[in-house]
């Protein structure tokens, strides 16, 4: 972008600036009967209903596991479902995981009695997770737990072929 290309977007963002209306001039004033009320609606906006039953958990320690988490939170509420994230090729956690519960009164006390909890010198973070936000595939596969893929078994079965001899002159 040059110079000259500058210059013009700077006057269009000056021109746009200066083409509203001052303070004071074109605006519909409000009359002074119900002034009260008006007040009140804007200082208590309605809190949308949150009916979040899935939490995020994050900075899970190392040795707390589905296992761990289920029993730890059954004390709260009725857990449904739990799922920690893995890598795929090794298995191990990446600390972090969700939770759902069946009332979503008790996801919202959990949550937030549970936010910043010193566990294993892990300070936990917990946040519900809305709806819209939760992904179709979240609990694929959450019953059956999580089995890493062999790759040692893989590589043997490889090597452990029996080469046929045309394929062998070919190597060699």
């Amino acid at each position: 972008m040059g110079l000259r290309d500058k210059k013009r977007n700077q006057r269009r963002v000056l021109s746009r600036r200066s083409a509203g209306p001052r303070t004071g001039e074109g605006k519909d004033f409000l009359p002074l009967e119900g002034k009260e009320q008006r007040i009140r609606e804007k200082q208590q906006p309605e809190e949308p209903e949150n009916t979040a039953t899935v939490l995020y958990i994050g900075h899970i320690p190392h040795g707390f596991y589905e296992d761990q988490m289920q029993g730890f939170f059954q004390q709260f509420g009725a857990v449904k479902r739990v799922r920690i994230a893995r890598n795929r090729k090794t298995g191990k956690s990446k600390h972090y995981g969700f939770i759902e519960f069946e009332n979503p009164e008790v996801a919202k006390i959990v949550a937030d009695e549970m936010n910043n909890y010193l566990l294993f010198e892990h300070t936990l973070q917990i946040a519900p997770v809305p709806l819209e936000k939760v992904h179709a595939k979240l609990w694929k596969g959450v019953r059956k737990g999580f089995v890493p893929v062999d790759r040692v078994a893989i590589e043997r079965n490889k090597l452990s072929k029996v080469i046929a001899n045309d394929n062998w002159n070919a190597k060699v």
